[in-house]
């Protein structure tokens, strides 16, 4: 009896983002059931903005597109309207300015002090350290990084 090639399934071609989903989703309900003030509560408090943080690295850029960065994934040529091709060239930037800006309205509509306002607190810096990795990636390369030959 020959065995299915794994890379054929469903699961195998996404584990990555459903692995790394899944540890979001964990440390979610670890926070909601822990006491924030203590150790342990702060720790998955902090580990839920760095997984969101990984989340949406990982499908943002898997799906979305940065012209000029080492990170994002490369598009083929098409003929677009200039309107659609800024949109499409920069959608990666669009999506975490647009969203950005959600995390920063509802951190501005929440007390500091509650049980979740120090985690939304900690995903607005998340998405400030994802928007700027992907413009400084545009610009300015690292030595020996895979990513930054071109």
């Amino acid at each position: 009896m020959v065995k299915p090639d794994r890379r054929h399934r469903w699961f195998y071609p996404h584990s990555l983002s459903i692995i790394c989903g899944g540890i979001l989703i964990l440390w979610i309900c670890l926070y909601t059931v822990s006491n924030p003030a203590s150790h342990l509560g702060s720790f998955f408090g902090n580990a839920i903005a760095d997984w969101s943080g990984v989340v949406v690295m990982l499908l943002a850029t898997k799906y979305l597109y940065e012209k000029g960065s080492a990170e994002s994934r490369r598009l083929p040529k098409t003929a677009l309207r200039p309107a659609l091709e800024i949109c499409r060239d920069h959608s990666l930037s669009i999506f975490l300015i647009v969203t950005g800006i959600g995390w920063v309205v509802l951190f501005a509509h929440m007390d500091t002090e509650s049980r979740w306002g120090q985690v939304v607190g900690n995903i607005v810096s998340e998405w400030t350290q994802i928007f700027g990795v992907v413009l400084f990636t545009k610009r300015f390369i690292e030595r020996h990084s895979k990513e930054s030959t071109r």
